[in-house]
């Protein structure tokens, strides 16, 4: 499985995709793993997210899970909203989910190198440095089946 950078490939996961696990998802509106997943829901994305701090909350229409491993559903793409220099620490967690995710997205700004061959090796497609609601929009996809 590849490290997914083409226009098209992008293009399928974005139309293909229907659950969205957010790992570092956030309730403040003005940081990025908030709106980022907020308009992804608008557009008819089921968002999870996925942060040990906000548990007793709601977001997205959903409880926040403390884990990966706590999801036993079908994660389409885990969006991570995480510093690169916490990604080896979750390599484990994603392996570890069953079903495992399709894809793993990294957002823009978050690279890790390793990371991706390592889950890439094990048959999931990663994308790196990317924003999903940039490319949501630039991609002109619309909401998630209309197409």
């Amino acid at each position: 499985m590849p490290i997914l950078e083409s226009e098209e490939a992008l293009r399928n996961v974005l139309q293909t995709a229907r659950t969205v696990a957010v790992l570092g998802a956030h309730p403040e509106p003005r940081k990025a793993a908030h709106y980022v997943p907020r308009y992804l829901h608008e557009q008819g994305y089921r968002i999870v997210p996925v942060n040990p701090v906000y548990t007793g909350r709601v977001l997205f229409g959903e409880t926040p899970r403390a884990a990966l491993t706590d999801l036993d559903e079908q994660i389409d793409v885990v969006d991570v909203f995480r510093r690169a220099e916490h990604l080896p620490a979750h390599v484990g967690e994603i392996l570890a989910m069953r079903p495992r995710p399709k894809v793993v997205w990294l957002q823009q700004g978050i690279r890790h190198d390793e990371v991706a061959r390592e889950l890439a090796e094990a048959g999931i497609d990663v994308v790196q440095d990317a924003c999903m609601l940039a490319l949501h929009r630039k991609l002109g996809i619309g909401r998630p089946g209309s197409q």
